[in-house]
């Protein structure tokens, strides 16, 4: 009987999505990033199901990318919208929460 690796057996790894970061241009696995979704009527929201309906871009739970982010509209080009007012305070508000920095 001749050696047989995993793919000829039928025995696949599991495909991983990967997803890139617009704060920091780091490609991490989708799981491990924040999705950011413009709706479809132009509202700008984090989206914690990754299953919201719209435009979405991701950011790492860290708040030095959601800074990048928002501060140097990488989040707008991303999702080409500009964000109102609103928009970005509700985004400002909800980085308060994430920790400082993380091994992104």
């Amino acid at each position: 009987m001749t050696a047989r690796t995993a793919t000829h057996m039928g025995l696949r790894p599991k495909h991983v999505p990967q997803r890139t970061c617009v704060g920091c241009g780091t490609v991490t696995a989708k799981r491990a990033l924040v999705r950011i979704v413009r709706g479809p009527e132009g509202e700008v929201r984090p989206d914690l199901t990754g299953k919201a309906p719209g435009r979405g871009t991701y950011l790492h739970a860290s708040r030095s990318c959601w800074e990048s982010g928002l501060n140097k509209k990488r989040l707008e080009r991303s999702l080409n919208v500009t964000l109102t007012p609103a928009s970005r305070e509700a985004l400002s508000t909800y980085s308060t929460t994430l920790p400082e920095d993380t091994d992104a």
